[in-house]
């Protein structure tokens, strides 16, 4: 497999006239979030694999 590289296809240019950036509200944010940690340990630090609920 190759490794991803934005320099090897030509792109097209877009034109903008605006942009609008602004900060999402916290109801917002926890409405993009799901799953639940239930243990601290997230990664066995023996193997470099995740742990099961962490």
């Amino acid at each position: 497999m190759q490794p991803f590289s934005s320099f090897d296809k030509p792109q097209t240019v877009k034109d903008f006239n605006a942009i609008k950036i602004s900060i999402a509200s916290p109801e917002k944010i926890r409405s993009w979030s799901y799953g639940e940690v239930t243990k601290p340990e997230t990664i066995n630090y023996r193997t470099f694999k995740p742990e099961r609920d962490g």
